[in-house]
């Protein structure tokens, strides 16, 4: 076998084993934000597809207070730099808690997810409702978004990232927005089925 046959298939090998990247483009909900030294649930789930042998690194490009705005300008940069295999979009809350209008979380959102498959990725978007206090027309159409882009692109969604964990006191912080230390392995487990499927 030649050398340079030999330096081939140690690459193909190489290749062949190298792990694939998720990328989480998202707010303080997965941050980390408040949380101190415990793990956030996107820190749980790097150790998850570690524990199933699942051959993925996570890269958490979520930073607290950001807006869907915020996300699409910087998701550009994060598809280059790591070339994901992909995208948890999780991202939205933000807007709603400004009152912004969500016909530009809908066009916001709808960019992102063109993006992620432009780029040859696979798009998770994580549905997000807001309180009632912001008035019933406003919290129904904001949830609606999340599952109507869902089906118009036929990608995966995570219904509701905070289900079992946003009304539930035990796992929040006392500002009521920020689940607590006990509220991440709640949100890895809504995510986590809806993940495998495209591992």
């Amino acid at each position: 076998m030649s050398v340079v046959l030999s330096c081939l298939l140690l690459l193909g090998s190489a290749a062949a084993g190298a792990a694939s990247t998720i990328v989480v483009v998202g707010d303080s909900l997965s941050s980390g934000y408040g949380l101190g030294a415990a793990p956030s649930w996107v820190a749980i789930l790097e150790d998850r597809l570690a524990q199933e042998a699942y051959e993925y690194t996570v890269v958490n490009a979520s930073v607290a207070g950001d807006t869907s705005s915020g996300g699409l300008n910087r998701l550009p940069g994060l598809l280059s730099r790591h070339q994901p295999e992909i995208v948890i979009i999780e991202i939205g809350g933000n807007d709603g808690l400004r009152g912004q209008p969500v016909s530009l979380l809908r066009e916001n959102l709808s960019r992102m997810i063109e993006l992620v498959l432009e780029s040859g990725a696979r798009p998770l978007l994580t549905g997000m409702q807001m309180p009632p206090n912001l008035g019933r027309a406003y919290t129904e159409q904001f949830a609606a978004i999340y599952r109507e882009l869902a089906e118009e692109y036929e990608i995966a969604i995570v219904p509701f990232l905070m289900e079992g964990v946003a009304l539930n006191p035990t796992r929040m912080q006392p500002d009521r927005v920020h689940p607590n230390a006990a509220g991440q392995q709640p949100m890895l487990e809504n995510v986590w089925p809806v993940l495998e499927e495209l591992l």
